[in-house]
């Protein structure tokens, strides 16, 4: 059975992203959905050295809204409810690929 630690590992730079810049769920999920690199999101963060950089949040959005055309996603998800949904979708497929299996004895699908 697959555990949180497997499936968070694609995930777990985006958590790290999070917590490193003080960013929200929404902000996080915009920038997945931009196609966003997480190991690079510190290169696009303003150190206040560089005036005329947004701050990453700000930019984030911007970027979001010129490509969707709306402000912020329809629908925010943690990245910890899309683990936890991922698991529960898998475990669903696994129970009802089990169900759908013959069994050894008389061949046919139960």
């Amino acid at each position: 059975m697959a555990t949180a630690k497997s499936v968070a590992r694609g995930l777990q730079p985006w958590i790290e992203a999070r917590r490193k810049f003080h960013l929200s769920h929404a902000v996080i999920q915009m920038a997945r959905e931009l196609g966003m690199n997480p190991k690079k999101l510190g290169s696009l963060n303003n150190h206040n050295q560089e005036r005329w950089k947004q701050p990453l949040p700000q930019f984030i959005a911007t970027l979001y809204a010129e490509r969707f055309g709306k402000d912020a996603p329809d629908s925010v998800r943690s990245i910890e409810d899309t683990i936890a949904m991922k698991l529960t979708k898998k475990q669903a497929r696994r129970t009802a690929k089990a169900a759908a299996m013959p069994t050894p004895a008389t061949g046919q699908a139960v």
